[in-house]
């Protein structure tokens, strides 16, 4: 008879990640009342980044009702935000905000992968966060 009894393989605990995005209170806000004009249930708001301005880049919002197998979601206040698949690296770490002044009101990222912007604000260069 054997003392030595074979080890029982577990599977590792399942980290909880942070979110791709942070979803300001008035980001919030905004996006809810964007997305209770939409006729669809389920509907939500996607945010990508797309190549394109002065500085190489820009941030891209839409509605959609559909999520892709690499997409990642974030639900958070009430909102369900879907962060396009190709930009999850542009994007992690961001704070979504809505601001208004007196001439606009728009969404603002806080980006900490932005590298600079240009003067009028439309476009940014950003580069990927990396692993580790």
């Amino acid at each position: 008879m054997s003392l030595i009894s074979d080890p029982v393989s577990k599977p590792a605990p399942k980290r909880s990640l942070p979110p791709v995005i942070r979803i300001t209170d008035a980001a919030a806000e905004r996006l809810r009342e964007i997305l209770s004009g939409s006729p669809e249930p389920g509907t939500a708001v996607r945010v990508g980044v797309e190549n394109g301005g002065c500085a190489g880049m820009s941030y891209k919002l839409d509605t959609t009702t559909e999520v892709g197998p690499l997409d990642a979601i974030v639900e958070d206040k009430g909102v369900r935000v879907v962060v396009d698949a190709k930009a999850v690296l542009f994007l992690l770490g961001t704070e979504m905000d809505f601001r208004t002044d007196k001439v606009s009101s728009q969404f603002v990222f806080n980006n900490p992968n932005q590298t600079s912007s240009c003067g009028c604000g439309e476009s940014v260069s950003i580069t990927p966060a990396t692993a580790g």
